[in-house]
């Protein structure tokens, strides 16, 4: 069962937002060090991102949101380093449609999630965060180059900070023996 495994990778979600959070931090250090630098940043952190969502997509033998999820992340990483000298509107837009996709896929996550774990709602918050940043990003294009590096390592930051709470909200789940059991079942609490 997928689910019962996302309560053993708790870390691998825990470690794509400290990612997410690192991506932020160097965002928010130098954003005026030049737009390619920040292509480059956030070239890295999808690629990273859609690793870790397709290795735990095929490991775990599904092929639902996540594994989506991570071809998206890893074409638009791509795009970014086959592009390196993209304007900064056109990185504006490219992160804006990666964040809306992103985020639907964690909603269909956090509705798959929310059927084996009662009340989790972290999962279905990142996705709703993504959104939200997305279409930020084309409501407001001309806010400029410094504004959007801000805006991006706010998203970032908060995002991993959700990603991180989820995992180790999975993780002391799983230590508590409320994690679900392969089976479909719940183990009983110890």
């Amino acid at each position: 069962m997928v689910e019962a495994s996302l309560f053993e990778r708790w870390w691998a979600i825990a470690l794509r937002g400290v990612a997410a959070i690192l991506f932020g931090v160097l965002t928010l250090v130098a954003p005026g060090a030049g737009l390619l630098a920040l292509v480059f940043l956030f070239g890295a952190y999808a690629l990273v991102d859609g690793v870790f969502d397709i290795t735990y997509a095929i490991r775990h033998r599904t092929h639902g949101a996540l594994l989506v999820e991570g071809i998206l992340s890893l074409a638009f990483g791509v795009v970014t380093f086959a592009w390196p000298r993209i304007t900064a509107m056109a990185l504006l837009y490219l992160i804006g449609a990666w964040a809306i996709v992103k985020g639907v896929a964690e909603i269909a996550a956090a509705i798959r999630l929310r059927k084996v774990i009662r009340g989790e709602w972290l999962m279905g918050l990142a996705g709703i965060l993504s959104i939200a940043f997305g279409v930020l990003l084309f409501a407001y294009p001309q806010t400029g180059a410094l504004a959007v590096a801000i805006w991006i390592a706010a998203y970032a930051i908060i995002f991993g900070g959700v990603l991180v709470a989820l995992g180790f909200r999975l993780r002391s789940l799983r230590h508590r023996g409320e994690a679900p059991l392969p089976s479909g079942g719940v183990r009983a609490p110890a």
